[in-house]
């Protein structure tokens, strides 16, 4: 119980610092540390439902063992998860450098352009969105490339501003894909295949919801756009895009080819998989027999491996399209700074989000919330849609879904093993929820950035997505109940 009340103040003092505008890395590290501290106070005097905060590699003094955690944690995600999220954003600032996100989008803009209805074309440029954030995921970048590029698109054709800017507002409503941050988070922490989890645990519950959602989003701009009178003005358009004109202009506008970029990692990650070996065995092309004999020396990769060799690609395709050398293998330390730029912002900020897990493991506070569950008799569904609607509330209030979701993931693991499930069947769930949240929030970074381009208030975005938002979380514990 008194780790309880420690853990709900330092929540409390999460919370009341992220309210004064600390930094979320700060803020999670200081909590942390704060428990992490209690905890080797009072399991020193050997207090019951208090553990040791080190129990491989202590220094043997519980004032330096509190920052031997961070050690451990910076360590530990370094040599992994955070490896493989640098890589990933090394790719991506590469991939921005030489505009192959844009050549990717100028592949549907043709199709985009033909359609006559603005709904029909709201509707089609939504699923295209859908595509799209599996080789860009990113729900800033993302957001900004599509204001440069379908915007002009959407609203030249008679689709109002605010239902344009719907669509655009959740282009990253789901972290879904391989390249995600969260998914390979999530994969990471159920020891699992980032291509296994995508294919056998995201794709079954995300269909649904993409569906369901791409519905909302049809009858709700249709009711919002009756409701404010909505009248196409061309003249009005026009005017308003010009003045965003020069920002289509700075983007790179390389050859088609290019376009073909973004998806070689995927290629990559699905085709080496156990994924395309359980498509093998489907066809009928070899047995179930034959490919688990032949794993031990069958071709592997990773999702390093996979950004390293599209990036030396991309190098190749640059050095043909410039016919320069030296200039172009020196553009590598693009891929490099994109590393660190990561370092920084989500690396850090996963092991700050570690070490207060940490701090929460430490004072008992998983075991009593669990014992207390138990005794209330909530099954492992309850804590499942408890644990999504507390992260989706996070990520509101944060404005990023990778914030709340890093904090929390690692401690999964020993819910699931309290209730007898495996992690895989708890974290996926959460991990898809926790999206929802920063597509509502009107703090979030990519809705703050297309609402100012738009010269729209936040609040008008976040009106319109709230419904879409709400029926993807109801089809998402549509989903779990079934899989469950």
């Amino acid at each position: 119980m008194l780790g309880l009340v420690f853990s709900l103040f330092a929540i409390f003092l999460l919370v009341f610092m992220l309210y004064k505008k600390v930094n979320a890395h700060m803020a999670l590290l200081l909590a942390g540390l704060f428990l992490l501290s209690i905890a080797g106070f009072f399991s020193f005097f050997g207090v019951e439902g208090f553990h040791t905060i080190v129990s491989k590699g202590s220094l043997n003094l519980g004032f330096f063992d509190i920052f031997q955690v961070v050690n451990q944690k910076m360590s530990s995600t370094l040599a992994g998860l955070g490896l493989t999220l640098m890589c990933i954003a090394g790719f991506s600032a590469y991939m921005d450098h030489v505009g192959a996100s844009y050549a990717l989008f100028k592949v549907f803009e043709k199709p985009l352009k033909s359609l006559k209805s603005p709904l029909l074309l709201l509707i089609v440029a939504y699923f295209i969105v859908q595509f799209l954030v599996l080789f860009i995921p990113s729900h800033a970048g993302l957001a900004l490339l599509l204001m440069v590029t379908m915007y002009p698109i959407l609203v030249r054709s008679g689709v109002s501003k605010l239902s344009a800017l719907s669509v655009i507002a959740i282009c990253q409503y789901i972290d879904h894909g391989p390249g995600s941050g969260n998914v390979i988070m999530a994969s990471d922490v159920a020891k699992i295949d980032p291509a296994v989890y995508f294919v056998n645990y995201q794709l079954p519950t995300t269909i649904p919801i993409i569906i369901a959602v791409g519905v909302a989003i049809y009858f709700c701009s249709k009711y919002f756009d009756k409701k404010e009178n909505f009248i196409f003005d061309s003249a009005q358009i026009e005017a308003e895009l010009a003045a965003n004109a020069g920002k289509e202009e700075e983007l790179k506008k390389p050859p088609k080819i290019y376009a073909l970029l973004p998806i070689i990692p995927l290629v990559l990650i699905l085709g080496f998989s156990s994924v395309l070996d359980s498509i093998i065995v489907l066809m009928g092309f070899s047995t179930a027999e034959e490919v688990k004999a032949a794993a031990n020396s069958a071709i592997k990769m990773n999702v390093p491996v996979a950004m390293m060799i599209s990036t030396f690609i991309a190098i190749v395709f640059e050095m043909i399209r410039y016919k320069s050398v030296v200039e172009t293998l020196n553009s590598i330390m693009i891929f490099f700074k994109g590393m660190g730029h990561l370092f920084v912002i989500t690396v850090s900020l996963i092991v700050c989000g570690q070490v207060f897990a940490s701090g929460l493991l430490s004072v008992g506070f998983v075991d009593t919330l669990l014992h207390y569950a138990e005794a209330a008799g909530f099954g492992v569904l309850a804590i499942i849609i408890a644990v999504s609607i507390l992260l989706a509330v996070c990520a509101f209030l944060m404005g990023s879904g990778n914030a709340a979701f890093f904090s929390f993931a690692p401690l999964i693991p020993n819910i699931a093993a309290k209730f007898g499930v495996e992690t895989i069947s708890m974290i996926a769930p959460i991990q898809i929820m926790t999206g929802f949240g920063r597509c509502v929030s009107p703090i979030a970074p990519a809705i703050l950035a297309i609402s100012a381009m738009a010269k729209v208030n936040p609040l008008q975005v976040v009106k319109r997505t709230a419904i879409p938002m709400l029926v993807a979380a109801i089809v998402n514990i549509i989903c779990t109940y079934i899989y469950l």
